[in-house]
């Protein structure tokens, strides 16, 4: 089969991010941090839901007990679509009013992990982290200051995890070994340093033969990264700035895109950016993504 690229949502939106795909309801969940929304799409009638969560939204998980766990401009929250009640877990940068939530997800047993990062127009600065949250609403902070927290994934074993920094600067992909009794990553090395690459590593994701994909941004295109960190695949796409992959569908052989449209000009100059896409006919298939547990 030949891989093929579609929008499958038209759509502007500012920052497109967070694809999480719901294998219980069949849906991808995705956000527009800057518009502070939470949209759902449906495969099946392509149909996308949208809702307001109130202030910019950075990622997001189903939870096992109904509702959403999301990470905001302020804090972590459980989220009721239907009813629009945001309830508060933590707000572990209340000191730090100009960071923001970024990309994050659960990892393999349901705890959710979101990065934070300096998001108030002023200089960059390492200044993002990464936090884990418990079911117990506990939430303990990981790794060196960062300043954009991108990539998170975990193998099918559940034994490494990955994350990025995606800033000019930086662009690396590190993986960690990872208690998944205790939630702990250590041991962190770099898989890849991808300043050679088109694109910056923003969201990723991981395929059942533990290959890392990752939204290239800035790019034009999305990678394959093996586990002993060799670029093998690059799909290139009809947009500038693609910035979340996530496997769906009911076999798990669909990879969604998020994109972003900010920075790209004027619509004419990319008419699907900030769109949703379907990559299709990649000859693998995702993981399912384990719901939050608390």
């Amino acid at each position: 089969m030949a891989v093929s690229v579609e929008c499958v949502v038209a759509s502007r939106s500012r920052l497109g991010e967070g694809a999480w795909w719901d294998e219980g309801d069949q849906r991808l969940w995705w956000v527009d941090i800057r518009a502070g929304l939470v949209h759902c799409f449906d495969p099946s009638g392509g149909d996308n839901a949208t809702y307001e969560v109130g202030e910019q939204i950075g990622c997001l998980a189903r939870r096992e007990a109904g509702g959403l766990v999301i990470a905001t401009r302020s804090g972590l929250y459980l989220f009721d679509p239907d009813s629009g009640e945001k309830s508060c877990i933590a707000q572990p940068e209340a000191d730090l009013p100009g960071n923001r939530f970024n990309d994050g997800g659960t990892d393999p047993v349901g705890r959710f992990w979101a990065g934070t990062m300096k998001d108030d127009g002023g200089p960059r600065e390492a200044r993002g982290r990464f936090y884990r949250l418990d079911d117990d609403h506990s939430v303990t902070a990981f790794f060196d200051p960062l300043f954009t927290t991108n990539g998170l994934a975990h193998s099918p074993d559940g034994k490494t995890m990955y994350y990025a920094d995606t800033n000019q600067s930086i662009q690396t992909i590190w993986a960690c070994d990872y208690d998944l009794d205790t939630g702990t990553p250590s041991g962190r090395r770099v898989l890849l340093d991808c300043r050679d690459l088109a694109g910056r590593p923003d969201g990723a994701t991981i395929d059942i033969d533990g290959g890392y994909w990752f939204a290239g941004v800035g790019g034009w295109q999305v990678v394959r990264v093996t586990p002993d960190g060799r670029v093998d695949r690059i799909i290139e796409m009809p947009v500038e700035k693609p910035s979340k992959v996530m496997f769906g569908g009911a076999a798990l052989d669909t990879l969604y895109v998020t994109s972003i449209s900010e920075g790209t000009g004027e619509a004419g100059d990319q008419p699907e950016a900030g769109s949703l896409f379907a990559i299709t006919g990649l000859g693998t298939a995702g993981l399912p993504q384990a719901r939050f547990r608390g």
